[in-house]
């Protein structure tokens, strides 16, 4: 095995999720391309950039989440793998598919919140989405054990 994609979205699942990750590149080699899809730029076509405040917040998360991504990194560096972080903006279910294309994983490990039916009737799950158009298999880590 050579590349397995790991989705994060930096939440309390994502321990789960590279743990994993981890041990399954241990056992087989492989290098782990950790990926955190960041919130679009919103589409206000016609419309004037925000405010100089709001700007500002949003680059400052987006700095604090490419650090988190950068820790990651390192501490699976440390344990002797080969670890690439990606931090990209973007809708979750086509930046995921596009770089497991893009790496050519031959896993995707990611994690699932199981908010139950509610939440998934009206927003739609991310794990989901990728299962059902996955050219490769998909792992999925529930959040709780």
């Amino acid at each position: 095995m050579k590349n397995i994609l790991v989705p994060v979205d930096l939440s309390n699942v994502t321990e789960r999720v590279v743990e994993h990750a981890r041990r399954l590149a241990q056992v087989t080699g492989a290098r782990l391309v950790l990926l955190h899809v960041a919130a679009a730029e919103p589409e206000f076509i016609g419309f004037e950039p925000g405010p100089p405040s709001v700007r500002d917040a949003e680059a400052r998360h987006l700095a604090a989440e490419h650090r988190q991504m950068q820790d990651l990194r390192r501490r699976l560096e440390g344990a002797g793998l080969q670890v690439t972080a990606l931090v990209i903006q973007g809708y979750p279910v086509e930046k995921i598919l596009q770089e497991a294309g893009r790496v050519h994983a031959e896993l995707v490990v990611m994690g699932s919140h199981g908010h139950g039916a509610l939440h998934h009737l009206l927003v739609g799950s991310v794990a989901e989405g990728v299962l059902r158009k996955a050219t490769c298999p998909v792992v999925v880590v529930p959040a709780r054990a």
